[in-house]
């Protein structure tokens, strides 16, 4: 009976079960993210070699021509070394750790989410998943605000799969796509797009492209190492949030300027 019943939860049947509590649903880039880990035993005692959180977020990608979807893991933990559970007990271990800064934001159709795993050798891994938003911080805020108050209007946030490595080193960019819908750029330009290059508490990198024309992704992707014609690359600091507006306003009158020259 006690053979079958492991057998069982070499398979997940009556297995040790997870539950990730988070103390928030909802954090700033850069936040630190703190919670409990429950873990209840199964019928049978186990050892778990570790509890493991995962930070994920979806992004696109074209294959063939058709849009799939994939998964990146953008922030990993180990929160435990082996233990072992007894049957039917009740553990809870309590974790920290901080969001990246850089951490996609869940506008459009952006999804993050914390997964929990339990590293269980020869079995099934029991885990549990919590999905989470992710607000801007003060340097992406400000750069967001400062694009509405010129009149634009934010169409569509999409995490499309580059080969290009940011800092942060995921297969993935963020990009934030706006229409003019008033004020002065409304009537001369048919979009805008921003790209978060790099971000730290003080400074963020801005990649801009202004009226883009559908060139396919990866010709988007070459340009976005190699700036080209009406495409921009810019840093702002936190010193220049006091004149954000006008930086950008100029950045995007040297976009234009240079789409006319081509």
């Amino acid at each position: 009976m006690a053979i079958f019943t492991k057998v069982l939860t070499s398979i997940g049947i009556g297995s040790a079960r997870v539950d990730t509590k988070l103390e928030y649903t909802s954090y700033k880039a850069g936040d630190p993210i703190r919670g409990v880990v429950e873990v209840y035993g199964g019928v049978t005692e186990q050892t778990i070699d570790s509890i493991y959180l995962t930070v994920n977020a979806m992004y696109t990608f074209q294959k063939d021509g058709h849009p799939y979807t994939e998964t990146a893991t953008i922030e990993q933990h180990q929160i435990t070394d082996p233990f072992l559970m007894k049957a039917n007990e009740t553990k809870v271990f309590p974790f920290s750790f901080t969001l990246p800064i850089d951490a996609p934001l869940t506008y459009g159709s952006t999804r993050v989410w914390v997964q929990t795993g339990l590293d269980i050798k020869n079995a099934v891994n029991p885990q549990d998943e919590d999905y989470i938003a992710v607000r801007p911080n003060q340097m992406t805020s400000a750069v967001l605000e400062e694009m509405e108050k010129l009149g634009f209007r934010l169409r569509k946030v999409e995490c499309e799969q580059t080969f290009f490595r940011t800092s942060c080193n995921y297969p993935f960019i963020q990009v934030f796509e706006f229409i003019p819908g008033s004020g002065m750029f409304l009537g001369k330009l048919d979009e805008l797009e921003i790209v978060f290059l790099a971000q730290t508490e003080d400074r963020i990198e801005i990649f801009m492209e202004v009226d883009r024309r559908a060139r396919g992704l990866a010709g988007y992707l070459s340009e976005v190492i190699a700036i080209d014609e009406n495409q921009i690359r810019f840093s702002v600091t936190n010193q220049e949030l006091s004149v954000l507006r006008k930086l950008l306003e100029q950045k995007i009158m040297c976009g234009l300027s240079l789409k006319r020259g081509k």
